[in-house]
């Protein structure tokens, strides 16, 4: 019979888990419990909650909160890092951590879909969306630069045949 401390956890885990979107999941074996503060403070800054679980407890609010494949990756001692851009909360978590080499990433759901903890790192390097979009906008600008360039030049080459000609004529 479950007591009710552990029927108001649930809930809170449910409720943080149906307000993220994004779930990066730890194993924070090895750790103080300072060394855990000071991570928790750290991605607190930057909106992200870090919470320590029980893997049991956690399973049951996944379910509650229809997030099933969360399942998968909850084994050992366990933390979950909860934010909302997947992109910004990789990289805050692999920031935060990096000080900790004993800190293991099992995995992360983004939304509904599973990545292993190899996959958090890649996506913790890659460039933020303002970055990858301004790429994409000069990746699109350069051609149309250098076509506007070949328009241009027969005209300006024109121009400079008629400014020599009537140079060498006034002359």
């Amino acid at each position: 019979m479950p007591t009710e401390a552990k029927r108001e956890a649930v809930a809170a885990l449910r409720q943080q888990l149906e307000g993220s979107r994004t779930l990066i999941v730890s194993e924070y074996r090895g750790l103080s419990v300072r060394e855990i503060g000071e991570i928790r403070r750290s991605l607190r800054r930057q909106s992200i909650a870090y919470r320590v679980v029980k893997n049991r407890l956690m399973k049951i609010a996944a379910v509650d909160a229809a997030r099933p494949a969360l399942d998968g990756l909850l084994s050992g001692p366990t933390a979950i890092a909860f934010g909302d851009d997947e992109g910004a909360t990789a990289k805050a978590v692999m920031d935060a951590m990096r000080p900790y080499r004993q800190v293991k990433i099992t995995g992360a759901l983004l939304g509904d879909r599973v990545i292993d903890g190899d996959a958090v790192g890649r996506l913790a390097a890659l460039p933020s969306r303002e970055v990858l979009l301004a790429q994409l906008a000069g990746a699109f600008e350069a051609p149309l630069a250098t076509t506007a360039g070949l328009f241009d030049a027969p005209l300006r080459d024109v121009a400079g045949l008629v400014s020599a000609l009537a140079d060498q004529r006034a002359a």
